[in-house]
């Protein structure tokens, strides 16, 4: 397996933690997941792929996400792979790292207790989970659905993770 690309946020959410590139669903326009995974990539990576690069292998509605935003959240492996590390933008800067070695940095919380875990598990497959993140209490993730693996091919790529984040009430774009 190859190595991740993660964006060190230099803005809120998640400011000074690692986390995947991603961003939010352009609903005015009826984006897509796939879409946004697309364009996020393209635009925060400069690395352009299509739907077909993709695999979608979780959705997580997430409740009362730092106190008050409920999202849901896409999560995508990109089956191809980046000859080099992109630059620096706005959003923050990125880095490779190994599976291992993402333990070792700052993450947001909800990354670390359940986004990688359900990476590590389900990459190969698709699951659909709730996860209730209301502050002063431990998170509490659900599983709605697992649907088997199929026959995605398990081909020799680095594993970057495209995140497209779903939010109508701000619907800003990154």
């Amino acid at each position: 397996m190859g190595e991740n690309l993660l964006l060190l946020r230099a803005k809120p959410p998640n400011l000074g933690s690692w986390s995947p590139p991603g961003g939010k669903l352009e609903t005015g326009i009826g984006e897509s997941p796939f879409e946004c995974a697309v364009r996020e990539t393209r635009e925060e990576t400069g690395l352009v792929i299509t739907p077909a690069d993709l695999h979608l292998f979780a959705m997580i509605a997430e409740k009362a996400y730092e106190g008050s935003a409920h999202w849901l959240l896409f999560l995508f492996k990109c089956r191809r792979p980046l000859a080099a590390l992109p630059p620096a933008m706005d959003e923050g800067r990125f880095g490779f790292f190994s599976r291992e070695a993402i333990e070792s940095l700052p993450l947001p919380e909800t990354d670390r207790t359940a986004l990688w875990p359900i990476y590590d598990r389900y990459h190969d497959r698709f699951v659909a989970l709730r996860a209730d993140c209301e502050p002063g209490r431990p998170l509490r993730i659900e599983v709605e659905q697992i649907t088997p693996a199929g026959d995605i091919s398990e081909q020799s790529c680095a594993d970057q993770t495209a995140r497209a984040d779903s939010n109508p009430a701000s619907r800003v774009n990154t």
